[in-house]
């Protein structure tokens, strides 16, 4: 195979890892992860396989148990007892130790899966839950992944399938509650999760519609005089020929040729995508091959020493080299060279071809990914799961999933568990692909859904009425959509940062709770609620909104600490479960005490570029710091990225945020940058000093004191808000007035609860008499938030 598809492997584990017997194979390859085999013929696999590509990891420390009955391997993490004979429940087990639990810990060969799951291969067709496949982290301690039924890879860039014959092949994870070093040991063994483009994290316009060129430009220029940016243009099937296929050759489903009468010049329209500072994918449906119509048909029949006067079709044979090379380098490189940027992979045709056992998704998505990153690019490519390993290959595409609450109530939680298995960047198609009734309110949430997933891709199936355009919206919703919209590019700098930590540190950017507080069962009774990278806490609303209160509303753990929405300042104790209430206007997404934000200014529209303007959130009441990481965008691997790191840190003693010299080359970030610092829950008239001088702050909203300046990158600077600062819900009479205001209640009533709720009382007190006076309970829990928020 030709080097593009050859990749670092290191399969053959340290021979001082590894118990052998007869039939059996032990290798110890963390103190947390072992690999069992066994094998009828004695035979054993040292190939990689499509989920383990490294094993020759360093031999940790274990011992050797080799008695009479039963063989023991013992590590600091786990304890194997085997009897040496074909795998069973009796025969093999597997303690966890740390003393978790006096059951849950063990694991017996034939188990059922208790892992805290995965993800799955897609949501087509999902109303909401589907069944997850297994995961490397589990609330007992014990997790197992069974690669007995994976293909290889092989050193010169190719794969084969398993040997036939009976054969068991398992990874046991056994990491007690320590979830990221679970991760930590997938990676090792599997490889790290690559790094995306910078413009992979802004949004992406897509919808499956037949466009011309002309209504394409069209369309995102309206957008622009909106103020809304897309960094990815996703072209859908129609790009290519599909009602123009003469029908002899069957369906128009696959094709390599564009639609002429829609796109006269291709390589002018892919250029003005990329004059607006887009990139480009096209959908591939592969599965037909290339038939005797297509531009490239000629070409590929001589390459693959056809004749092409005999028009006779080329199936789709991803298990022939021959065909994979050609179907690269004359079918795809020709269209990348006129201006696409990556492919969509939609292949829907199930896991089989020609050769048993390896499967067409997955051979798609490892040599279109190494194929993408030819030349020294950034490699990228968007299709469905694979299964274990597939985490290599972002960016993921979750599928044709029905526009129902239930689709959207099922997504957050699908999002965080695929953590589990290391996959970090699902895109889903955002508001739903098909089927369904219009609600505006659903679209709504599942945008802002969107803004804290990895990926933000909007998307609908070829129905007319079937719009995410925000004007196709009545004006409350549109507006909210816009701001959802454009949060998600001010969001970038975080993302980015958070991008290059799950590259380096093996840490995806959505993560359930339960990865810092594994003790706490309540991290795992409300699963909709995540981590979003370092800093956030988000609890999407995925339920339709009370009629009385207008009010979404989501029930959410969060942890110990302080907690402020970044959205309306409102300040939460953690370290409870509690109810959040918002309009349709935001979700809750909160920011601990100690947090710090960095987003590009609101007129910073593109993505891809580091921009001159940032703005830091700041939430007081604890110790702080962030590293803000920036890149030029060369290079495809954190260590071979120039890279510019600035070091934020807030020191809440002082209540001082010191924003360091920006440390790194020249030439990637400004040479001056406006920053505008933003301190969340302080009254308006605090004091504020930059580097230790009186300065003009403003209070744009209740609980949010901004001040703006403006410095070298070399230079950094510090800005004070007054010792100890505390962070307190501002104006929450006003905020009680507001929901009660908005209810759709009789006033009288209204006003009673008014009286009640700010009476010069205790808030147990006020709390009482309101329950006392039984309003609606959406009203009485949304009350309530209020009045115990901090």
């Amino acid at each position: 195979m030709d080097a593009r598809f050859r990749i670092p492997l290191s399969p053959v584990a340290d021979p001082d890892a590894v118990v052998r017997g007869d039939r059996y194979r032990i290798t110890v390859l963390t103190e947390g992860l072992l690999r069992f085999e066994w094998a009828e013929d004695g035979v054993f696999e040292d190939r990689a396989s499509t989920f383990a590509l490294h094993r020759d990891l360093p031999a940790p420390a274990f011992r050797v148990v080799d008695g009479d009955e039963v063989l023991e391997v013992v590590t600091s993490r786990l304890h194997l007892t085997y009897d040496r004979r074909r795998p069973s429940a009796s025969g093999v087990k597997v303690d966890g130790l740390g003393g978790l639990t006096s059951w849950h810990s063990t694991w017996r060969f034939g188990d059922p899966d208790r892992s805290l799951r995965g993800t799955a291969r897609t949501l087509d067709d999902a109303d909401g839950r589907v069944p997850l496949g297994p995961g490397v982290v589990a609330e007992g301690g014990v997790a197992v992944l069974d690669d007995s039924g994976s293909f290889l890879l092989t050193e010169d860039g190719w794969v084969a399938p398993r040997p036939e014959g009976d054969r068991v092949d398992l990874y046991v994870f056994a990491h007690g509650h320590d979830y990221a070093g679970a991760l930590a040991d997938l990676y090792a063994v599997s490889g790290p999760q690559p790094l995306l483009p910078r413009w992979a994290l802004g949004n992406w316009w897509s919808r499956y519609h037949r466009y011309s060129a002309d209504e394409y430009l069209a369309l995102l220029d309206r957008f622009d005089r909106e103020g809304v940016r897309f960094s990815v243009a996703v072209i859908d099937m129609d790009w290519h020929r599909v009602d123009s296929v003469p029908p002899e050759y069957g369906s128009g489903w696959t094709g390599y040729s564009w639609e002429r009468s829609l796109f006269p010049d291709p390589e002018g329209f892919l250029a003005d995508l990329h004059a607006r500072g887009l990139r480009v994918t096209l959908n591939v449906h592969p599965a037909d091959g290339v038939r005797a119509y297509e531009d490239a048909y000629a070409e590929m029949a001589r390459a693959l020493g056809r004749d092409p006067e005999e028009r006779l079709p080329i199936a789709f044979d991803i298990t022939d080299p021959a065909f994979l090379e050609a179907y690269f380098d004359v079918v795809h490189h020709r269209l990348e060279d006129e201006g696409v940027d990556f492919w969509w992979l939609d292949w829907q045709q199930g896991p089989y071809s020609r050769v048993a056992g390896i499967d067409p998704l997955w051979m798609l998505n490892h040599f279109h990914f190494l194929d993408s990153g030819r030349d020294g690019r950034r490699p990228l490519t968007f299709s469905r799961y694979a299964g274990p390993g597939s985490h290599r290959y972002p960016v993921g595409f979750s599928g044709d999933t029905v526009i129902s609450w239930a689709s959207l109530d099922f997504q957050p939680e699908f999002t965080a568990t695929a953590s589990n298995i290391g996959y970090g960047w699902w895109s889903h198609d955002v508001g739903g692909h098909l089927w369904g009734v219009r609600d505006d309110e659903l679209t709504l949430r599942w945008v802002q859904l969107g803004v804290f997933s990895p990926i933000l891709r909007l998307h609908s199936s070829n129905n007319p009425f079937l719009a995410k355009e925000p004007w196709a919206f009545p004006a409350e919703t549109r507006t909210a959509i816009d701001d959802a919209l454009r949060l998600r590019v001010r969001l970038v700098p975080y993302l980015h940062t958070m991008n290059r930590r799950a590259a380096e540190d093996g840490l995806p950017l959505v993560l359930p709770l339960y990865y810092e507080a594994p003790g706490e069962p309540a991290a795992y009774r409300t699963p909709n609620v995540f981590r979003f990278g370092s800093e956030l806490v988000v609890a999407p609303i995925t339920t339709p909104r009370d009629p009385g209160t207008l009010q979404g509303a989501v029930t959410a753990w969060l942890p110990p600490g302080t907690w402020i929405d970044i959205a309306t300042a409102v300040v939460h104790e953690g370290g409870r479960t509690v109810r959040l209430h918002r309009d349709d206007a935001t979700v809750p997404a909160l920011l601990q005490a100690g947090g710090i934000l960095p987003l590009a200014a609101e007129h910073e529209t593109d993505a891809a570029a580091n921009p001159t303007h940032l703005e830091v959130l700041v939430a007081p009441g604890a110790d702080g710091a962030f590293v803000l990481v920036e890149d030029d965008g060369t290079g495809t691997t954190p260590g071979t990225v120039p890279t510019v790191r600035t070091a934020l840190a807030w020191d809440q003693a002082s209540g001082t945020l010191t924003v360091s010299p920006a440390d790194g080359p020249s030439g990637i970030v400004p040479e001056t940058r406006t920053w505008t610092v933003t301190v969340l829950g302080l009254p308006a008239d605090a004091a504020v000093q930059v580097d230790g001088a009186a300065h003009p702050a403003t209070a744009p909203d209740a609980g949010r004191i901004s001040v703006t300046t403006t410095r070298d990158a070399a230079a950094g600077f510090t800005v004070s808000v007054g010792a100890d600062p505390r962070p307190t819900t501002q104006e929450r009479d006003a905020r009680v007035f507001a929901l009660l205001n908005a209810a759709q209640h009789p006033y009288e009533a209204k006003a009673a609860l008014w009286r009640v709720a700010t009476a010069p009382r205790s808030t147990a007190s006020r709390l009482a008499e309101l329950q006392a006076m039984d309003p609606p309970e959406p009203l009485l829990s949304a009350l309530t938030e209020l009045l115990t928020a901090l």
